[in-house]
């Protein structure tokens, strides 16, 4: 899930050199037909009869990918890989196009072999992320291929319809603290027109979004680089992929980095239940005593607690009086939003969001910089793309309880003690409350087969608590957790922690695995700073 603005990330350079041809076809579809059949990793329940047949998978393994730069990053070559619509049953159906990228080592000579990102959400896009990895961590860029792709679902791959841009406004739209029974019920009534939506305008292809065909996905994607094994790193979601990937395909990974994780080892439910805890604890621990410790600049209280009451005060000003910003109305639905996405890092998130509150407080006389530093902020949540992603993938990945009462009193609690996420957790867990029946096979993860595994995660995570990485830790047997300590922000490598980026670092250029769990220090917190015409940057 996104750091303040946005889910994604851009920009790098690769090197030109002659890429290896694909293996034999023979080879291949012996990878896809392993890659089709289904594991005992798949441990709930199982598709019905498998269709299709063994040339009929096979003709995916013969292909080969045509690469050529990226139009959104051209020092990115892409290519169309084609897949199943249903790998339990290849052949059956119109088939899916998946777009994927790489970058090429720029050290040819002691390339290692390929390094496969995947993005977070679900919903999220990875495409061109590998451009801005390498930049980051150049020395992995020059001895990796590293290579990348959007999901299933996702930007330029096939993708689901929804819902339309105003249908995604009305979505969040009111106040999902109102308990009122006549807020209830429209809560609950646009949750099952979404559902109802992603099926008349997208037909069957919901069903088959999901992580287990994803996983069939990224195991074609190795097999047409040419490559038994893959090193791998993921952050958010894309944990729950890479841990789902390496109990289906131990024998095809070399390394795997899962940053910031999700509670694989159970279901979406479970893990979406512990998020209203964590982010509420993010806000009140880390965020409001910031904020706070800025009064001077922010005029928020010097006091947590005088923060918090004036957040409040705000969003009760928005529920009486919802302020218009170009096509966008802003209600309290909107500033939970806001914020919550600004607790996922506190470099990129604090400080756009504490101006935006400062703003706020005297809106009538902002100035036109302040307008549009609020308008930006508000118009950079999700989109209707996204969601049309994220549902059917938590929707069908695992089971939900489907008995509308139990979430009306859970919702209820929830809104109570943790209102930031909790009072919109009946709008999520309704939409999967109406979602079709999925026959997605649930991955049972256990660590089998796979060499050491690394795993990071922050104390406060707000979106993967460590409470849920925990968990996960002690499932997928063998792996190693980082600990960030005394901070909460999501996605850690990469994030300006020397510390952590060392451990990645030796574990993927060297294979240098930490003796045992440990912990790394945060890094400091962001600083205040105004700017010459007012505006904190």
């Amino acid at each position: 899930m996104s750091k303040f603005l946005k889910f994604a990330s851009s920009a790098c350079a690769f090197r030109t050199a002659r890429w290896p041809a694909a293996a034999a076809s023979g080879v291949m579809a012996a990878a896809v037909a392993a890659a089709v059949a289904p594991t005992a990793a798949q441990a709930t329940h199982q598709p019905g009869p498998a269709g299709g047949s063994p040339s009929a998978a096979a003709r995916y393994a013969a292909q080969r990918l045509d690469w050529q730069p990226c139009a959104q990053a051209p020092t990115l070559e892409c290519a169309v890989m084609t897949v199943p619509r249903d790998w339990h049953h290849p052949g059956i159906g119109t088939d899916l196009t998946i777009e994927v990228s790489r970058h090429r080592a720029t050290d040819p000579a002691h390339r290692r072999g390929v390094l496969m990102m995947a993005a977070g959400g679900p919903g999220a896009s990875g495409l061109i992320r590998p451009a801005a990895f390498v930049k980051a961590s150049p020395a992995v860029g020059a001895a990796y291929d590293v290579v990348s792709f959007d999901q299933r679902g996702v930007g330029s791959s096939s993708h689901a319809t929804c819902q339309t841009d105003a249908e995604f406004q009305g979505f969040y739209a009111g106040d999902f603290r109102d308990r009122s029974p006549a807020a209830l019920q429209g809560v609950v009534n646009r949750s099952r027109q979404f559902a109802k939506d992603c099926e008349k305008r997208s037909g069957d292809l919901v069903e088959y979004l999901n992580t287990d065909q994803a996983v069939h996905d990224l195991d074609l994607f190795r097999a047409l680089l040419g490559v038994q094994k893959i090193a791998y790193y993921g952050p958010s979601y894309a944990t729950w992929l890479g841990a789902y990937y390496a109990t289906q395909f131990p024998q095809h990974v070399e390394r795997a980095v899962l940053d910031s994780n999700l509670a694989f080892d159970g279901t979406w439910q479970q893990a979406e239940l512990g998020q209203p805890m964590s982010f509420q604890r993010r806000f009140e621990q880390d965020f409001l005593p910031w904020i706070a410790r800025y009064d001077s600049v922010y005029h928020y209280g010097s006091t947590a607690a005088e923060a918090k009451a004036k957040w409040e005060a705000r969003r009760a000003s928005l529920h009486d009086h919802p302020i218009t910003i170009g096509s966008l109305t802003v209600g309290p639905n909107q500033l939970d939003n806001l914020t919550l996405q600004a607790l996922y890092n506190a470099d990129q998130g604090w400080r756009p969001l504490a101006s935006v509150l400062a703003a706020l407080d005297h809106w009538d006389t902002a100035t036109t910089a302040q307008r549009q530093l609020v308008q930006k902020a508000f118009t950079n949540y999700l989109s209707p793309g996204f969601n049309a992603t994220y549902f059917p993938v938590t929707c069908n990945d695992t089971p939900w309880n489907r008995d509308l009462g139990y979430w009306l009193r859970q919702s209820a609690k929830d809104t109570q003690k943790y209102p930031l996420v909790g009072a919109r957790e009946l709008a999520y867990a309704a939409t999967c409350v109406y979602w079709p029946t999925s026959d997605a096979p649930h991955t049972k993860v256990t660590g089998k087969g796979l060499p050491p595994t690394l795993m990071l995660n922050s104390v406060h995570d707000p979106a993967t608590y460590y409470e849920g990485a925990l968990r996960a830790h002690k499932a997928l047997k063998g792996s190693r957790l980082v600990t960030v300590t005394g901070g909460g922000d999501h996605g850690q490598y990469q994030n300006g922690n020397r510390c952590v980026d060392s451990v990645v670092d030796a574990y993927l250029l060297k294979g240098t695995v930490p003796a045992h769990d440990m912990t790394c220090p945060s890094k400091p917190l962001p600083i205040a700073v105004s700017s010459p015409d007012g505006r904190e940057e």
